[in-house]
């Protein structure tokens, strides 16, 4: 019991003392697993929204923060791609995010024609998947299934 109040005295101390703090986390930076469990913990804050709040009340940090992520990403491409892969299915899960989504692609010419040359693959590797995709849209906006089934038949022509 004694060690731990101790050792909760220690992280105290350390953590109200920003020179002694900073230390603290460029000795952990120095440690692999460390490093990962602070990376871990740094992902779970930004999840949270705790760090949204933060980034809000001091845009200075924001800024920071941005730039050390750009650089991080810049030097690691297997950790941009996590990143990436990980902001493509948070917007997925939302309507608003999925809109936001296809606006952008369709007004980046490049990202569309990836987007069409995906889509195509996917449905050349999985028929099943494109007849569950036709008539989910059918289901849900019989316009747009007319716009296809239009485009399709001048193609054919």
């Amino acid at each position: 019991m004694q060690v731990d109040e101790n050792r909760n005295a220690i992280y105290q101390e350390i953590i109200s003392n920003p020179v002694q703090f900073a230390n603290f986390i460029s000795e952990a930076r120095k440690n692999e697993e460390a490093k990962k469990l602070l990376m871990k913990a740094h992902m779970e804050q930004m999840e949270s929204g705790d760090m949204k709040m933060m980034m809000d009340k001091n845009p200075e940090m924001k800024e920071k923060m941005q730039a050390h992520m750009q650089k991080m990403m810049e030097k690691n491409p297997e950790m941009k791609e996590k990143m990436q892969s990980k902001m493509l299915d948070k917007m997925m899960e939302s309507e608003k995010g999925r809109k936001m989504l296809m606006e952008k692609m369709h007004k980046n010419e490049m990202m569309k024609k990836q987007m069409k040359e995906r889509m195509k693959n996917m449905m050349d590797e999985n028929p099943d998947m494109m007849e569950e995709m036709m008539q989910k849209m059918m289901e849900k906006n019989p316009e747009m299934m007319k716009k296809m089934k239009e485009k399709m038949k001048n193609k054919g022509a």
